[in-house]
């Protein structure tokens, strides 16, 4: 019975090659976790221009107004001023056709009002000047007058000094007399002719005193004549002011009405070279946003995109904000595009086919929707050797698949390190701030 099994049992071959093989995937494993690893950060993003005015951009109108004409069709390549949409009127204040020519006409007559103005301030100056000359020949005569009337007065005053003194002495002598006469050494008839030159010269001391008085009335007289004539003077003068304010005044506002006009005019003029709306720059009209003719379009309203020629491309992706610390500008980047059949090795970026080369311009300073930081990739200057350009084929929006490229680590450290979550190395600490370049 011993017998029959043991001729049953299999006999195993090689016993050893078991072993030999697990030994030698062993080392095989540890060889291959010695081989160089190229870290990389990873990011998604969209192909766009590096450039704004590179970027697709909506064509507006700058007024409102009624579409009357496409100039225009999708898809269809323009240069810089070629007509896109004309358009017709809808405001009532530009509907008549001869407005330029109506604004001129008010214009004229304004600049009309505005001479009027000016020929009156000439007239009120010239009135003003003879006023003045005026006054001067007047006020010449009048100082005359009293200066007369001051001699006047001087001479009469002398003159009434003169009799007053007279009439004492002849008061004096009528007293001698008269004691005379009562001791008989004059007779009745020399005091009766005293006293008569008494009275007379009495009666000159009053015709003399009336005089002077006269003269000192014919002096306020002439005193108020120059008074009167420098009063009314001073009010032909005001009288000359206002009429000169009032020519001022006209003649500001027929300028500022006239200021106007001109900037009236001028706008009529250019909304209606705005009746042609035409394209900003060369490029391609992608999309229509109005539809039809007839159809009310608002002031500053989108109307087409246009996709400017011969952009800048550039690729914008997104990657995490724990890896933006590590990227600087300048860093390499190698890119995938779709629709372009490609192998891409993380690890070994290299060996990749199908990829391009970039360079990081732009580290965005703030984050964008979902934590994530854009950066802005452009073609590598000059192309890496083995290298090829980015395919011309390449339209904004299309997505994108880039790796940002670090240093090399053997793969245990690598794996060691996505397992324990820390992020990529770096050589050393930047030395650059990070941030648009």
């Amino acid at each position: 019975m011993g017998v029959r099994s043991r001729v049953k049992i299999l006999k195993t071959r090689n016993p050893k090659l078991l072993g030999k093989i697990m030994l030698a995937l062993l080392l095989l494993f540890i060889i291959i976790l010695f081989l160089p690893w190229r870290q990389t950060i990873p990011g998604r993003g969209n192909v766009t221009a590096l450039r704004p005015e590179d970027r697709p951009q909506t064509v507006q109108n700058q007024i409102g107004g009624r579409i009357e004409h496409w100039a225009v069709r999708e898809g269809q390549q323009v240069n810089k001023g070629d007509t896109i949409l004309i358009i017709s009127e809808t405001s009532q204040s530009y509907f008549d056709p001869e407005l330029p020519v109506r604004l001129q006409e008010q214009l004229a007559a304004k600049e009309g009002s505005e001479d009027a103005a000016a020929q009156k301030m000439a007239a009120t100056t010239a009135q003003m000047n003879a006023l003045r000359k005026g006054l001067t020949i007047k006020l010449s005569a009048a100082e005359n007058k009293v200066r007369q009337a001051e001699n006047y007065v001087s001479i009469d005053s002398a003159d009434l000094v003169a009799v007053q003194r007279f009439y004492e002495i002849a008061k004096s002598r009528l007293a001698r007399y008269e004691a005379g006469y009562q001791n008989g050494l004059f007779s009745l008839t020399d005091i009766e002719s005293r006293r008569l030159k008494l009275q007379e010269d009495n009666a000159k001391v009053i015709s003399q005193q009336n005089k002077l008085n006269n003269s000192i009335q014919s002096l306020r007289n002439a005193r108020i004549d120059l008074d009167n004539i420098r009063a009314e003077y001073e009010q032909s003068l005001a009288k000359a002011q206002s009429d000169m304010s009032s020519a001022v005044s006209s003649r500001v506002s027929a300028q500022g009405e006239i200021s106007k006009l001109r900037n009236e005019i001028s706008n009529t003029n250019i909304r209606r070279g705005l009746y042609v709306v035409r394209a900003p720059q060369s490029g391609f009209v992608v999309k229509t946003l109005k539809a039809g003719i007839g159809e009310n379009i608002k002031e500053g309203e989108s109307i087409a995109t246009l996709q400017p020629e011969a952009p800048m491309v550039a690729a914008e992706i997104y990657v995490d904000a724990m890896d933006v610390p590590l990227i600087l500008n300048n860093s390499d980047v190698r890119l995938q595009f779709e629709g372009w059949p490609s192998v891409q090795f993380s690890g070994w970026p290299s060996v990749a086919v199908g990829t391009f080369a970039g360079k990081v311009s732009v580290i965005d300073l703030v984050s964008s929707e979902g934590g994530k930081y854009r950066l802005l990739v452009k073609p590598a200057v000059p192309v890496p050797e083995n290298d090829q350009p980015w395919p011309k084929q390449l339209r904004q929006g299309s997505g994108v698949y880039g790796r940002v490229i670090l240093r090399s680590v053997p793969l245990w450290y690598e794996i060691w390190r996505l397992l324990n979550g820390f992020p990529p190395s770096l050589k050393a600490e930047p030395a650059v701030q990070v941030g648009a370049k």
